[in-house]
Parts: C-alpha cells; structure tokens; sequence
C-alpha cells in the first residue's frame, strides 16, 4: 500500500521534516536486521484523535527490545508522549502509527554490542491491511510452504524486523497463488499465525487461538479479543490447532492492529461460513471501542 505522507516525523527526541527523516545507507539494521517495532493505530473519537492501547504497545516495544539485548535510549513515558506528539503533528483524525528502534550508523558486524540505538516514531493514514470489506466478505488464506519460526531459531515473542522476511515470504507466495493471506505452521505443525495476524477459530461455541508456544506473536488486538469475548461470556482458549480444525471451523477470524479484525471465508480452498455470529458480534464491539464508544472500555483509548 502506498505511503501518504504527513507534516512531520519524531526522530531520537525531536519532530523533524518528513523528508528530512533519513539514514545512512550503512544504517547497521539496514543490513542486519537487528531492529524492533510496533504497528499501532490512532482512531477518531468525539474527542479527538486516540491512540488505541499505546501503553501497552510501547511496553512491548521494549519487551521486544529486551529479548534481542537492545537498550532503548527513552523512557516508555517518553515514547507515549513521543507518540502523541507525532499523531498531534499530522493534523488527521485517525492514522496508523510506526514506532521503530533501531541500531544506526556507525558500526558495522554482527556484534551489535557498541552500536547506537535510534528511534524514529512515523504516522500516516492507512485502511484496513486486508481491504475493508474483509470482515463482511471474508479473506482466503492458503497454508504457507514457509514455516513460523522456532523459538530457538528467531524469537518469535521480539517483534524484530528480520523475524518479517518469514512472513514476507509467505505473504508473496500466497498473493502469488492467488490468496489474500498466508497461514503459517509451526515447526511442529500446529497453526502458529498469518504473516501478520492472529488467528482465531471458533469451535463448538467456543473461540481457540493458537498458543505462543505454536510461535504467534502475543497480540494487543488478541488480548482485547478475549477481554471482549470474556465480557460477552464465550469462552477462549489457547490452544494448538492442526490444519484440519481450521478446515471444519465453524467460523474463523485474524485479528491485528494493520487488519483490524477480518474474517475468514476459506483455507486452502475449504470453505469456511464467513462471517460467522461470533466474528459479527465481536468485530461489532471492538470497531466502537476503537473510537471511544465503549464506556468500559475507554481506558484503552489514550487521547493523543
């Protein structure tokens, strides 16, 4: 999806022109690999624009930071107010918000030890990652040839930048064959995740998402999920999921910040009902509580 630029870019403490926003091309991640990132969104509320859960995603930024040994050269209040500041810069109602810590230049060699850590937080205005209408129409997935990372290969919990050429991966080959999205195994076999979504199945009334075990990524938008699903008295669980329970599902769905929540009308070309009473109801609460609309639920929206 192409970029549309706004005003203004935060970079290592300052708002600074959006291209003025450069690195040097011996940028250490450039080549390596070895940076950290969220994917986060600010959404129009009657009070103006809020940043969904951003706590929480700058708290994972640095547990992603901390899995892969990377100091982050700012406080999580810093970054919070940081991201604020940036979503404030653009003058849009809702946008789509790119924190990224990274090594720079300076160094170069796999021993990251005495690079320098960067951070640079971007907004811009981005639709739902897997098209608008895939809550109603649904996505058509294909199970992967490429398999999710083992624990003790990449670690799967550290939202690095490398962990993405996977996913990158996965997620061309499915478009190439003709897919919206790719549906990843773990090394073990069970479902782990899409290239950038959880997933969810839902079973004999009952809503299972695949473990972190299985190599998904523990998703904010997941945890809202469940918070969602509990309130509504369905039951979720983790656990894992062979391919063949996500053929016979009674309804499936992905969910992650860029997708929102999308539903699920196929896997390998095995039919799926899309969108299932389940998917409608909570897709339904989550799209109001986004935008502020949920009383209970309005600690999550922090005002930029």
């Amino acid at each position: 999806m192409p970029i549309q630029t706004t005003p203004k870019i935060w970079m290592n403490g300052k708002l600074v022109d959006w291209d003025d926003a450069k690195v040097h091309v011996l940028t250490h991640t450039l080549h390596y690999g070895t940076g950290v990132f969220e994917g986060v969104r600010a959404y129009e509320t009657a009070d103006g624009p809020a940043v969904f859960r951003l706590t929480e995603h700058i708290e994972r930024l640095f547990a992603s930071a901390h899995i892969m040994g990377m100091d982050i050269p700012f406080t999580v209040e810093e970054l919070v107010q940081a991201t604020k500041d940036t979503v404030k810069s653009t003058g849009l109602p809702s946008c789509y918000v790119r924190p990224l810590a990274y090594y720079g230049y300076g160094e170069m060699g796999l021993n990251t030890l005495p690079c320098k850590v960067d951070v640079a937080i971007a907004c811009w205005p981005w639709g739902a990652y897997l098209g608008d209408d895939a809550i109603t129409k649904g996505v058509r997935l294909k199970i992967s040839s490429w398999t999710r990372h083992d624990h003790n290969i990449m670690p799967p919990a550290a939202k690095t930048v490398g962990n993405y050429v996977n996913s990158s991966l996965a997620k061309v080959e499915a478009l190439k064959a003709g897919y919206d999205e790719a549906l990843m195994l773990s090394p073990h076999g069970f479902i782990a995740e899409c290239t950038g979504e959880n997933v969810f199945v839902v079973r004999h009334d009952r809503i299972i998402t695949p473990p972190t075990s299985a190599g998904a990524l523990e998703g904010i938008t997941q945890s809202s999920i469940a918070t969602i699903a509990s309130d509504l008295g369905i039951p979720m669980v983790a656990e894992n999921l062979s391919r063949s329970d996500v053929y016979i599902a009674q309804e499936m769905f992905l969910s992650g910040t860029a997708a929102e929540i999308s539903a699920v009308n196929s896997v390998d070309d095995r039919a799926i009902p899309c969108p299932g009473p389940i998917t409608k109801q909570i897709a339904g609460i989550y799209a109001d509580a986004v935008r502020g609309k949920v009383s209970k639920y309005s600690h999550w929206c922090e005002l930029a």
